[in-house]
């Protein structure tokens, strides 16, 4: 009321002063005025409002207390709230890794694979370990009218020690093998009956090595290589093999220098050469220094560095000694991090070429050979690696290599008036040559891992090959292809392959002009072996956590090719076997 009473007052004032404005005749008339003074305008006291005003009213209006109260009755209800509980998540199961485990297998052929490894911890740094491998089988290769089973046994101790700033591993090991050189060459040569009677084919070979690893944290020599092998064979021939590899780095001025140093002998002696009978001693000595920088940042990575090698070669006591210096720079650039790394480098080296190396990759060759070093002069590379994906990955490499003294194998030559008479001397053994070749190789590699339970991977390379002396680089394929896979099928069910191809070869024998004619005139001739595919497969069950059964199949393609000239393999290999874990 106090309110409406003000309002209802200044709308009648403003009324009265807007009728009093108001002239009845609009035209008011003119005037002088006469200005004496200058008008000085003052500011005059500026007015607020009052935020809080008054009013005068003696009407008071007093605030009334409201109070509020809740009508509740009871309701009958069977609803009972479930409990919270907390969403159970499924656990893998822990698998239980075992100590030791056992092997058997049994395939057609006759063939027996056998290997046991077990290890055991001394204390809580040392450890104690061994194994023992058996592979043999009885041959029957169709075509081939000699023996040409072959077997390996094996025997290795180790004992070691891995602390937090100090490990070291100490090895003992035996090999025996033995191999026959069934590889006649009967499509060019006729032999009658008296003279594959005459034929021992059989050869065996024996490896004794003690060798061992010491690296240490926090020091100035970071790791240690040492091996001594003794290799010796059926025929009178013995060679030892001593290196020792120290490796060292330190930083200064926050950059890091390495230095690996090496000196490696191989020495040893043959009871003949293949065309005189007359035994022959050789010895290599090579001291090696690799000293290098390493610059690395975030996107790039560069080390510069060289290798210097001083060696000494005597062949029956006549001595030369040479001084070889090769680059040692490599180079790696992330063009766009985690995915693409390109990388480049040019690398040489001295490599100490052994009798025992040569039977590693070829167990054919003759108890004559020339044993000396190779010269790889220089092996430039360029490539790119990277990720298609989280689980593929890529490799992409091109490189151009010259190698001096380059060892390659070659078919020994069938000579019937040469008095060696020995099982290998019937075209039937392999040699090796060296010449200066130069290789020109691209490379490509993809890997996927595309769950837990499947794994694929392929590679393959091609080489273009160019020798100085030689008319071919002897039984060095141009192309090569790999792939690989594994998955798992079930949680007890495994399975796998491998596919191989290697591309034509080439290499020389001796071809008997007539084979009507005994013995007849003979001519070198250049044969090419076909290239060959093979396909291994197999496929496991795990009955548990110990016991694993397991099926082998090895060239399924049934392909009866030849690895080396006249030597032919097995056809459809096939094995049946277990594996066994355990502990004590």
């Amino acid at each position: 009321m106090r309110y409406l009473k003000n309002i209802i007052l200044v709308v009648v004032i403003f009324s009265f002063q807007l009728a009093l404005a108001q002239k009845k005749d609009e035209n008011i008339g003119s005037e002088v005025v006469n200005i004496v003074k200058p008008y000085s305008p003052t500011i005059s006291d500026a007015f607020k409002v009052k935020e809080t005003p008054t009013f005068e009213d003696d009407a008071e209006v007093q605030k009334e207390k409201i109070e509020y109260s809740i009508f509740s009755f009871p309701v009958a209800s069977t609803f009972t709230p479930a409990k919270g509980k907390a969403a159970d998540v499924e656990k893998a199961k822990k698998e239980k890794l075992y100590k030791n485990y056992a092997t058997l297998g049994l395939g057609n052929y006759l063939t027996l694979n056998a290997e046991l490894f077990i290890t055991e911890d001394i204390s809580r740094s040392e450890y104690v370990g061994g194994m023992i491998r058996h592979l043999s089988s009885q041959g029957d290769i169709d075509g081939v009218v000699l023996d040409n089973q072959f077997a390996t046994t094996s025997a290795d101790v180790t004992y070691g020690s891995r602390d937090k700033d100090l490990h070291y591993n100490v090895d003992l090991g035996f090999k025996n093998q033995v191999s026959n050189w069934y590889g006649l060459p009967t499509e060019f040569v006729a032999f009658d009956e008296a003279a594959l009677n005459s034929i021992k084919e059989k050869q065996s070979f024996n490896t004794i090595q003690l060798g061992g690893k010491l690296g240490m944290k926090d020091s100035f020599l970071d790791n240690s290589t040492l091996l001594f092998k003794r290799f010796s064979d059926a025929f009178g021939s013995g060679e030892n093999r001593f290196y020792i590899k120290p490796e060292t780095s330190f930083e200064v001025m926050n950059t890091k220098v390495k230095l690996d140093v090496i000196v490696d002998y191989v020495g040893g002696s043959f009871d003949r050469s293949y065309y005189v009978d007359q035994s022959y001693k050789y010895s290599n000595i090579n001291f090696g220094a690799s000293p290098s920088i390493l610059l690395q940042e975030d996107d790039y990575s560069v080390q510069f560095g060289a290798s210097v090698f001083y060696s000494t070669q005597k062949v029956d006591g006549i001595s030369d000694s040479k001084v070889f210096i090769y680059p040692n720079i490599k180079a790696s650039y992330k063009l766009v991090p985690e995915i693409l790394t390109a990388y480049a480098g040019a690398e040489g080296t001295l490599h100490q070429n052994s009798y025992a190396d040569f039977v590693h990759v070829n167990p054919f060759v003759s108890p004559t050979l020339y044993v000396s070093p190779t010269n790889q002069k220089y092996d430039i590379y360029a490539g790119l690696k990277g990720k298609l994906s989280n689980s593929v990955s890529f490799n992409l490499r091109a490189s151009y290599k010259d190698e001096e003294a380059k060892a390659l194998f070659k078919n020994n030559a069938f000579d019937p008036f040469v008095t060696n008479i020995e099982g290998y001397a019937f075209g039937n053994s392999f040699d090796v040559t060296y010449d200066k070749v130069k290789t020109i190789t691209g490379f490509a590699e993809l890997k996927a891992d595309f769950s837990k339970n499947v794994s694929f991977g392929i590679s393959g390379s091609y080489n273009n090959y160019s020798v100085d002396e030689e008319q071919e680089a002897w039984n060095l394929p141009q192309i090569q292809l790999a792939s690989t896979v594994d998955f798992n099928i079930t949680d007890k069910w495994y399975a796998g392959a491998k596919v191989f191809f290697v591309g034509d070869r080439k290499d020389q024998i001796q071809v008997q002009d007539d084979l009507t004619i005994n013995p007849g005139t003979f001519t070198s001739q250049t044969v090419t072996l076909d290239s060959y595919f093979d396909l291994n497969a197999h496929v496991g069950y795990k009955y548990n956590e110990r016991l694993t059964g397991f099926l082998k199949g090895n060239n399924l393609a049934s392909q009866n090719y030849q690895r080396w000239a006249n030597f032919p393999v097995q056809s459809i290999q096939v094995m049946i076997g277990a594996n066994y874990k355990f502990d004590f």
